[in-house]
């Protein structure tokens, strides 16, 4: 394409400067001069090549903002006491000091202390995992409350981090750049006109009217004028710039101009589950009572949990705080770390925690046999809450999920794409959920270091991926897809690696970008095939055709108008997509 541009433009100078220097060469009606001809044309053209260049945007940060997870130091622990030293310094078999709201510098085995660890950076689950010796954690990851003695195994590249962080580079480096259509176009189209315009150049210097030369010339500028594609040029930038601005509006920004060809290609849709398809924070969704009221109970529960840090209970607090309930009065509290709480409530033991800690105290469960089945049919955790050593009630506590996104999965069916969720969580979790989503597919217990291996494996299946997430362990799963797609509300890294971002963090917006994505390359293409008719129709009049039967002779002037009425056209064309409506609403 850029060679006819430099021909065109080339030979319309060339031509003006020899009407300026020998205008006796020329007869009178062919002596005009076309320098702004070749100013419109260069000038369309680059502002083509910006408006896509600008559209794209580079995949570095994503990188960056991985690395920068990593802390710079580390508290050594040794005979001689603690010290401080560098990342760089760190060797396998150290141990180091992970106090209270410290990152981890790097993988390693607990050995003494026992807290919680915020993984939801590296993993996307909300709820932070409770770590004891022999637990393993993950550089990045956030220490919450107790302070850890680790044992070093994994340093530099060998840290998972790292691992995900060489990840993205190979899925984005491995990434095939995407043809436009304009240049496969151009490159059957170019060498043709060129072809054209010697054939034509020839045929009137041996059979042309005097002045020869002349004839030939005017000819010849004329064919590249009219074939100049700048219509070409602008065709694909312009209906790109569109439909991202566009998209912006619809509350989807849109990282990488390739994605709107790319999305409506797209076969099947893969969905990171926490977060994605859920609200990512956990909230109680059922309170069952075995012997007093309702209100009796969550006061009690209340009374338990304000004082622990564990973030179930946080979430039994806000519930009861939603229905103005008041905490009741206890005393002895004591924190069972994994397992609940312990405490002394009107002169009774009172315990609350997990199903394995009520059967640890040999409390009977019996009662609740209904009720634990029918939480685990909804993928619900039970809280159980015992007095005295007898079972008076349950909490149901999940991770909700997203209103619409059940409405989401339908409308992708729809449009005849295969829904697939991706998640670490328990099968058992995963397909309970995916049961009510209407989910064709369930990929569970996936490991993050995993989840890119999943998207390709479906690619190979011949399948177009996008991939949905919000969490670091979604990031080169994300790269690796046909395309990546983020939540707002998710890590700083998912959204640098993927090329589309959802402000709004709704499912539904899923459905819009692609549902917008084949609008806009409907749009393309009918911009193309106007460009391309343009210059086609018009190539055989340059050259001269009509002459013979009827002494027509089509003028540079008019060629260059016609070339700029296909600019018009396409212009014109690209701005019809800002009436696009958003078909699918929360």
């Amino acid at each position: 394409m850029d060679s006819l541009v430099a021909l065109g433009t080339g030979a319309a100078w060339f031509y003006s400067m020899l009407v300026v220097v020998f205008p006796e060469w020329f007869p009178a009606a062919a002596r005009h001069v076309y320098f702004e001809a070749s100013a419109m044309i260069i000038g369309l053209i680059s502002l083509g090549h910006y408006i896509e260049t600008k559209a794209k945007s580079t995949t570095t940060q994503s990188l960056q903002a991985l690395i920068n997870l990593q802390p710079q130091q580390a508290i050594l622990v040794t005979e001689q006491g603690e010290q401080v030293i560098t990342l760089a310094h760190i060797q396998q078999g150290m141990m180091l000091r992970i106090k209270p709201g410290e990152k981890v510098p790097v993988d390693g085995v607990v050995i003494e202390g026992d807290s919680y660890i915020d993984e939801a950076m590296l993993t996307g689950e909300p709820i932070p995992a409770h770590k004891i010796p022999g637990n393993t954690v993950s550089a990045g990851t956030i220490n919450q409350d107790g302070s850890l003695l680790i044992k070093a195994t994994g340093i530099g590249s060998q840290t998972m981090l790292a691992r995900i962080i060489q990840m993205v580079r190979q899925a984005q480096s491995s990434k095939p750049a995407i043809a436009k259509l304009a240049d496969q176009i151009s490159a059957v189209f170019v060498p043709i006109v060129v072809v054209i315009a010697c054939i034509a150049a020839a045929i009137w210097f041996w059979f042309g009217p005097d002045p020869k030369a002349s004839y030939m010339l005017v000819v010849a500028t004329t064919v590249l004028i009219i074939a100049c594609p700048c219509a070409l040029g602008l065709a694909t930038p312009l209906s790109v710039t569109v439909g991202i601005g566009k998209a912006a509006e619809m509350g989807i920004l849109i990282r990488d101009a390739n994605v709107l060809q790319l999305a409506s290609n797209i076969d099947t849709v893969v969905f990171d589950k926490t977060g994605t398809l859920t609200q990512g924070k956990p909230s109680v969704q059922h309170v069952v009572s075995f012997e007093d009221d309702e209100s009796a109970l969550l006061s009690l529960a209340f009374g338990l949990e304000q004082y622990s840090e564990h973030p179930l209970a946080k979430a039994i607090c806000e519930y009861a705080r939603q229905y103005n309930g008041t905490a009741a009065n206890i005393a002895q509290f004591e924190n069972q770390r994994g397992k609940g709480v312990q405490a002394s409530y009107q002169g009774d033991t009172v315990h609350l925690g997990s199903l394995s800690y009520m059967q640890e105290l040999a409390i009977d469960l019996s009662v609740a046999q209904s009720t634990i089945q029918y939480f685990a049919d909804q993928a619900w955790t039970p809280v159980a809450i015992a007095r005295h050593h007898q079972l008076i009630g349950m909490i149901a506590i999940a991770d909700p999920i997203k209103a619409s996104a059940a409405k989401a999965v339908k409308a992708l069916q729809q449009m005849g794409i295969h829904t697939v969720m991706l998640t670490g969580d328990q099968y058992s979790v995963a397909e309970s959920i995916a049961k009510q989503l209407g989910i064709d597919q369930v990929i569970a217990q996936v490991l993050p270091e995993q989840k890119a291996q999943h998207i390709e494996q479906l690619q190979h299946q011949g399948r177009h991926v996008a991939m949905v997430g919000d969490g670091i362990n979604d990031a080169p799963a994300l790269a690796q897809a046909n395309i990546g797609i983020a939540m707002g509300s998710g890590s700083d890294v998912a959204i640098e690696s993927a090329q589309m971002t959802l402000l709004n963090s709704s499912p539904l917006a899923v459905v819009n970008a692609i549902d917008l994505s084949k609008a806009t390359l409907r749009n393309m293409q009918q911009n193309l095939f106007g460009a391309f008719i343009y210059n086609t129709l018009g190539i055989p009049i340059a050259a001269g055709i009509l002459y013979p039967a009827f002494g027509f002779l089509l003028s540079p002037v008019v060629a260059g108008a016609a070339m700029a009425l296909s600019s018009i056209t396409v212009v014109t064309n690209a701005n019809r997509l800002r009436f696009s409506k958003v078909r699918y609403h929360d």
